[in-house]
């Protein structure tokens, strides 16, 4: 009779037949990671390679989960070539879109609610994005449109654009969003003046800047809840 027990297997099948038994939550990011890699080499296995990778971002989900295609192959895990490099960024950006839908709210409430949608987007990115929000009066979402993107410090982004988009909208209201890679939430002073020059545009076209809220893997800061808007 044929032992079909796990330590039988080839180490590259291990983590799928895992997950079959006992589920994905059983498997550490390593395995996650091997079952998309898929195979390994002929000194290490596909379980190897994840772990050489996840050491090279010091374990860090996050931190992998902003790389690009070509950084995860800059990292020269030799037997993780460009394919492989292909495969797992597709899976982390499937991740982040279904955190994303979990967390999109057609009205907006509070802070929090636009925060969580923002964050799930953009927390993973490793330059900075410009996004607003255009809200009716009933504070349900128009539209959201990444105005600019910049550096891994900062971008800026043109109050006449905004403004433009807000009125093409018919919008009431505009919530600001960007988000800081460095994952430090403070505002700089160049995010209070940018934040106080639109609100004070738009206060001339009746539309109000409702808030300005800062996103990162640390979670978010709301200038509105902090009383700077």
């Amino acid at each position: 009779m044929q032992n079909n027990s796990i330590k039988n297997w080839s180490e590259d099948d291990r983590p799928r037949e895992k997950m079959l038994l006992k589920g994905a939550e059983s498997l550490s990011n390593a395995e996650l990671l091997a079952i998309l890699i898929n195979n390994g080499t002929r000194n290490k296995s596909a379980v190897d390679l994840a772990k050489e990778l996840m050491g090279l971002v010091n374990n860090d989900l996050q931190r992998l989960g902003q790389l690009s295609v070509k950084e995860i192959v800059n990292l020269k895990v030799k037997g993780l070539g460009e394919a492989k490099a292909v495969a797992i960024a597709a899976a982390l950006e499937v991740g982040i879109r279904r955190g994303a839908v979990e967390n999109k709210k057609e009205t907006i409430r509070n802070s929090k609610d636009v925060a969580n949608y923002l964050k799930a987007q953009h927390q993973y990115k490793s330059h900075e994005v410009f996004i607003a929000i255009f809200l009716n009066q009933a504070n349900k979402i128009l539209h959201n449109e990444v105005l600019s993107e910049g550096g891994i410090t900062g971008t800026v982004v043109d109050p006449r654009i905004l403004l433009r988009k807000a009125l093409e909208y018919n919008a009431v209201s505009i919530i600001l969003c960007h988000n800081h890679p460095s994952g430090n939430l403070n505002p700089s002073i160049a995010d209070k003046q940018l934040t106080n020059k639109i609100k004070d545009a738009a206060k001339l076209l009746d539309i109000i800047v409702a808030d300005h809220i800062i996103v990162s893997s640390e979670g978010y800061f709301s200038f509105a809840d902090e009383g700077l808007i």
